[in-house]
């Protein structure tokens, strides 16, 4: 198959609560590298639009179910950005010590083979242990942004890549120009909130 005429397909066709989605989403990003609070609440309307997409357009319910968390953490994400500092300022970027990053890979690895068991049994879901990587580390990660650690931006690499390989197998080509898209303001992003955390040490 010619990927551009897909592409382009797939672009004519989309809904219009997808394409405000697409675009809360991108802008989402773009705050969130800078470190502006309002991140959140962008983020908040692009998953709004988003898991209508999920719900009424293509019945994904577990996608639109992860949107709804997004909304619902959005606003403690909000708070500890704007409130979370050192006397009721701004929330510092901070790195994130080895241990906790083993007890993350540990328990996300148990938890996405039991996700992905749970729907290879009960349902007809598509690759449901590649899906469940990227999801649970995607709720475990949107923790680690609120608390602004600088390390989440690496995890997004990685999840971001894992969703580009499963939107490619699946032929969806216009959700694998966004990962791409998120994959480029994570690099963004890591490095400017690196920035950021040396000059909070200095």
């Amino acid at each position: 198959m010619n990927l551009l005429p897909a592409l382009l397909s797939q672009i004519a066709t989309q809904h219009w609560s997808e394409w405000i989605a697409v675009s809360c989403a991108i802008l989402y990003l773009v705050l969130a590298a800078r470190g502006n609070p309002w991140c959140w609440a962008v983020g908040m309307t692009g998953c709004a639009f988003w898991a209508y997409a999920a719900f009424e357009i293509y019945g994904l319910y577990i996608d639109g179910g992860l949107q709804l968390f997004y909304i619902g953490i959005s606003f403690l994400g909000f708070y500890k950005w704007k409130y979370g500092g050192s006397g009721g300022e701004e929330l510092p970027v901070s790195t994130l010590p080895l241990k906790y990053h083993i007890a993350i890979w540990t328990g996300g690895i148990a938890l996405s083979l039991l996700v992905g068991a749970i729907f290879d049994s009960y349902t007809d879901a598509t690759a449901p242990f590649l899906n469940a990587f990227p999801t649970v580390f995607s709720v475990l990660t949107t923790f680690m942004a609120i608390w602004k650690k600088l390390e989440n931006w690496l995890y997004w690499l990685l999840i971001d890549t894992v969703y580009v390989y499963l939107y490619w197998s699946q032929g969806g080509y216009l959700f694998v120009l966004l990962f791409f898209i998120y994959l480029v303001m994570a690099v963004i992003g890591f490095l400017s909130w690196k920035k950021q955390f040396s000059q909070q040490t200095i």
